[in-house]
């Protein structure tokens, strides 16, 4: 065996997955974070995050070691979960239904975007965040669940993706501030309404 090969080898943790205790804290900080973001109406502190995550300041920092870093991972983690939550959807309930609680799940990831949008902002601007495919990606979920539904007969076949998610981003923008849940919730099942099979059709 070569130096180079012995030292590689001998290297502490080189190559070995992370401890279980620190992926534990690393998914930890993230749920944590995501309640708070979600909750806040300003600024969330790092501080708060590591101590509702009852671990030190310096254990967030090792996984997150600036505030760009910790939103830019719960962005990317809520986006996923959003992106490929249809799937566990359409597998439980039929595709109207999915699509419906895929709404509400959609609705939560804005929420938790708002305490964060600063943030975001600013590090798409500047490019410490990297600009991600959120619209791309959502456009593609709803194409699937309104697939889904168009072959089961429950949701029309002739709306395009594409106009669902703008029909939601304008639900989200107007219900931002004072809106709250219940309005938001009231205007999604009139989105639903005007999805299901029978609606006029006007051009």
């Amino acid at each position: 065996m070569g130096k180079s090969e012995s030292l590689s080898a001998g290297a502490p943790g080189h190559g070995r997955p992370a401890r279980a205790d620190a992926r534990r804290n690393r998914e930890k900080l993230l749920d944590v974070a995501r309640a708070e973001f979600a909750a806040a109406d300003g600024t969330v502190a790092l501080e708060a995050v590591a101590r509702a995550a009852g671990v030190g300041i310096g254990t967030l920092y090792r996984h997150f070691p600036t505030r760009e870093a910790l939103v830019e991972a719960v962005y990317a983690a809520e986006l996923d979960d959003v992106a490929t939550s249809a799937v566990d959807l359409l597998a439980a309930q039929p595709p109207d239904a999915a699509l419906r609680a895929w709404m509400d799940r959609y609705a939560e990831f804005v929420a938790t975007k708002r305490g964060m949008l600063d943030t975001l902002r600013a590090g798409w601007a500047s490019g410490t965040i990297a600009t991600p495919t959120t619209r791309e990606r959502l456009t593609a979920t709803v194409a699937t669940l309104l697939a889904a539904g168009a072959r089961s007969g429950s949701l029309r076949d002739d709306v395009a993706a594409g106009d669902v998610i703008a029909m939601l981003f304008g639900v989200f923008l107007s219900t931002a501030v004072g809106g709250g849940p219940d309005q938001t919730g009231r205007l999604l099942d009139l989105i639903m309404d005007a999805l299901r099979p029978g609606k006029a059709r006007s051009r």
